[in-house]
């Protein structure tokens, strides 16, 4: 198959939501179309033996939620999908950010009890910067929730984007009868079942009579007038609207029972963009270039325990991967090649040969090679844009609990820290070192991962601290006088960076203040 052929088979997405929304549900579900997995397993599994393939951490099993991104690739219909799962928890928000600079479009999911949730807003936001593609799909609709007039009206003024229903639910909780695909103009009827697909009618005149038989006579009644209310305030479906971001089709069903999922995903492929132009420092870079680039967007320490193996995640932006083909390391200026390169399902990894622009392949990195953002080309100089990381907001003392595990310890802390979760610094006045996190959560997660992948036992002591600020200036002496005079507020970071620890927001606008010439930033991207 040509270059441009396989590109244009390829959708690379990532399923984004607020916690328990149903975001690792519906990912099993398209899993289970593509015939990737033969059973879906569950979210929330104490009596169900099979856990969700997207959450293989251990951690996740026990707590029932996502913390990491997976990336999971199959074929569907002559299709190329790779989707990425990622965590809905805040605490995990950073990771969830970094994936949505690696995907082409996103699917949002909303619960229809709860609509749009903080976490739903902000994630939206990041989409909306970047113009990113976005259907909605709204979850649980075989429980009672609002009213789904009023959810789109939620929808438009919370997301700030015009939707378009695309399916519509005949009724809701315990009298849904199913939902009619306002898209290819079928009726699909519910049986509530968690791994059979239901049956569904073309129907193309909701005006027949038939349709009584199907739903009876007041859900008829209902379905129509809906029809007409749709019809007459939403404009028609527009490919272009959607593509540019200024558009989302909503879809509604219920993943847990499999319902108004294979809808979605017919629609979906149909309608998403295949990999998409990506911006570079020097230049625009188009997928069907023959020449290979990608960057590094994400880095997982022990996806197998058992080797202590890294995984750098490359998302491939032009042309063609190639095993065991030497490929320049911008920021190392060096040549490399992979013998192994691997394919996902979550934590199972196959090797492959070759890959295209759109595809998420995982590179062994056993000696720290790569961190988030590195580019790799086949020799031009490019550099694409960075990937953030913020200013953490809560901060602790990390300590050795076990004497006789320091080598443990220090590894597993630099391997994590790699992983850009969180953030290490080390304080240059008493040489201890600093974690600092977006969220209470990562501590547990932290801690968890030591011991269970690493051996090694860590202990939290409290610091009081407000922010972190990496620092620079051009004038060297105003920079020393600076560092002197907050000698007991310095640090490194794990790049060897200056960085400011601002006990109080006082404090920070007191430094800014008195020292013009220094400049403060919130993120590690300057």
């Amino acid at each position: 198959m040509a270059l441009i052929d396989e590109i244009k088979r390829r959708r690379t997405f990532a399923i984004i939501s607020h916690p328990d929304a149903g975001k690792t549900t519906l990912t099993e579900k398209l899993l289970l179309f593509g015939g990737a997995i033969h059973v879906a397993g569950a979210v929330k599994s104490n009596k169900i033996k099979k856990t969700a393939t997207s959450d293989w951490m251990e951690i996740e099993k026990q707590r029932g939620i996502s913390v990491a991104t997976s990336v999971m690739g199959f074929d569907y219909e002559g299709y190329k999908i790779n989707i990425l799962d990622t965590p809905g928890h805040q605490d995990f928000a950073e990771d969830t950010f970094r994936t949505l600079t690696a995907v082409d479009s996103v699917i949002i999911v909303v619960d229809i009890a709860k609509g749009v949730e903080t976490q739903t807003r902000k994630l939206m936001e990041v989409c909306r910067m970047r113009n990113t593609p976005v259907i909605i799909f709204v979850n649980k609709t075989d429980r009672n929730g609002k009213n789904p007039f009023d959810l789109l009206d939620e929808l438009e003024d919370e997301l700030k984007i015009n939707v378009r229903p695309l399916s519509w639910p005949i009724n809701q909780g315990q009298d849904f009868k199913g939902v009619y695909n306002i898209y290819k103009q079928k009726l699909d009827l519910y049986r509530p079942s968690k791994q059979v697909v239901t049956e569904s009618l073309e129907f193309e005149d909701i005006t027949s009579p038939d349709l009584e038989q199907h739903i009876g006579e007041n859900d008829a009644m209902q379905l129509r007038e809906d029809m007409e209310l749709i019809n007459g305030v939403y404009d028609a479906f527009d490919v272009d609207a959607y593509l540019s971001g200024r558009l989302a089709p909503v879809f509604f069903g219920s993943a847990l029972n499999n319902f108004g999922v294979k809808e979605l995903l017919d629609c979906f492929v149909e309608i998403a963009p295949c990999p998409r132009p990506i911006v570079s420092e020097e230049r625009e870079v188009k997928p069907e270039e023959s020449a290979f680039t990608g960057f590094i967007f994400k880095i997982h320490a022990n996806m197998d325990p058992n080797h202590r193996s890294c995984i750098a995640f490359c998302k491939i932006c032009s042309g063609k991967f190639e095993r065991n083909v030497n490929y320049k390391h911008i920021r190392h200026n060096k040549q490399m090649k992979f013998s192994s390169p691997t394919a996902f399902m979550a934590q199972r990894k196959e090797t492959v040969d070759e890959a295209f622009a759109g595809d998420i392949i995982g590179l062994p990195d056993s000696g720290g090679t790569f961190k988030i953002g590195d580019t790799l080309t086949a020799g031009e100089q490019l550099h694409f844009k960075g990937l953030p990381s913020f200013s953490p907001e809560m901060f602790k003392y990390i300590e050795n609990a076990d004497p006789m595990k320091a080598k443990q310890l220090e590894k597993g802390v630099q391997q994590l820290m790699d992983e850009g979760v969180a953030q290490l610094f080390v304080n240059q006045f008493n040489g201890r070192k600093i974690i600092g996190t977006v969220g209470q959560l990562q501590f547990e997660v932290i801690q968890y991962r030591l011991e269970h992948e690493y051996n090694a036992m860590c202990r939290w002591e409290p610091i009081s601290l407000f922010k972190a600020c990496w620092i620079e200036s051009d004038d060297n002496s105003a920079l020393e006088m600076f560092k002197k005079r907050k000698a007991q507020y310095m640090a490194k970071d794990k790049e060897g960076r200056d960085v400011f620890l601002a006990d109080s927001g006082y404090v920070l606008q007191m430094a800014q203040n008195d020292f013009p010439k220094i400049r403060f930033h919130f993120s590690s991207e300057f």
